[in-house]
């Protein structure tokens, strides 16, 4: 039995988190197709093939539990705006990161991935009982190590040469985390209206 009974929808005021569906992927090519948005990750969402296969692995790796993937949607509108998922998934350690996150960039800092955090953090933390919730980044991303930091994670250090981009250049990657203990002050840190 997978530790994330599905479905898990979270419903905020200005997001709601549903289950990544098939049915949701040529809005998120869509919203993929901008270049900016893959500058700092892995892979080039921007390539419609590219990111066809990793929404479909996604889906098929929520089926084995290693992965759960979400689309995240504007209540305002009912527009599909990105995407977000759990992976590096250990229930026997009560553990799990919050990774793959990326919007369309007209959502950017604007308040909707700080309020998907919390909805994410308070399903880990209330519902799944994890001790420790992990999300890590490109080391040249500024943009989402201050956002990380904002939400209130503990940096942890750079794992150097992790991973080899797109484009073939070496990545470090920085680590970051949340543990029990600090998840009322994050909470209360995250609840304060913007």
């Amino acid at each position: 039995m997978n530790w994330i009974q599905h479905p898990v929808i979270l419903k905020g005021e200005k997001v709601t988190l549903v289950p990544l569906d098939n049915a949701h992927f040529a809005e998120l090519l869509e919203v993929g197709k901008q270049e900016q948005i893959w500058e700092h990750i892995s892979i080039n969402g921007a390539d419609r093939e590219r990111l066809m296969q990793h929404l479909k692995s996604a889906v098929l790796k929520r089926g084995t539990g290693e992965q759960y993937p979400f689309t995240v949607i504007d209540n305002k509108t009912n527009r599909i705006i990105g995407s977000t998922l759990f992976h590096n998934i250990f229930p026997e350690h009560r553990k799990l990161e919050i990774g793959w996150t990326w919007y369309d960039p007209a959502y950017w800092r604007t308040g909707y991935n700080r309020e998907c955090k919390l909805l994410l953090l308070t399903y880990c933390f209330e519902s799944l009982k994890t001790v420790r919730v992990q999300l890590q980044t490109d080391e040249n991303n500024l943009r989402s190590r201050t956002a990380i930091l904002g939400i209130g994670a503990t940096f942890e250090g750079v794992l150097r040469k992790e991973r080899i981009r797109a484009n073939g250049a070496f990545r470090n990657t920085v680590m970051y985390s949340i543990i029990d203990e600090e998840w009322p002050r994050v909470k209360e840190k995250l609840s304060v209206k913007r």
